[in-house]
């Protein structure tokens, strides 16, 4: 019984790195995230200018990052700010960081 638990937790696991692989597989969603991690919170219009991207596309990026929990946001005035939410994002760009496969 005990093995059919670890199992079933690697599972849940593995579908949960698949879920983050998937919502980050765009470079510029991993930029983004590579942002925030340094920063609390970011406006899109300071987004943009620190990746030099278009607002409409990382507008998209944004919202899509935030529908599956990537994100969170926040309207102060006129700007949304956003933050991250699922800290453990910034774990895979470590791992690429420390990937001797990726040879860039």
């Amino acid at each position: 019984m005990e093995s059919v638990t670890k199992k079933q937790r690697s599972i849940e696991k593995l579908e949960k790195v698949a879920f983050i692989l998937k919502t980050l597989s765009h470079p510029l969603r991993l930029s983004v995230v590579d942002l925030l991690s340094q920063h609390t919170k970011l406006s899109v219009n300071e987004i943009c200018e620190a990746l030099n991207s278009e607002q409409s596309l990382t507008s998209h990026h944004l919202s899509n990052m935030k529908l599956k929990g990537i994100l969170n946001s926040s309207r102060e005035g006129k700007n949304i700010y956003y933050s991250l939410k699922m800290k453990e994002v910034v774990k895979v760009l470590a791992c690429m960081d420390n990937c001797d496969a990726i040879t860039i």
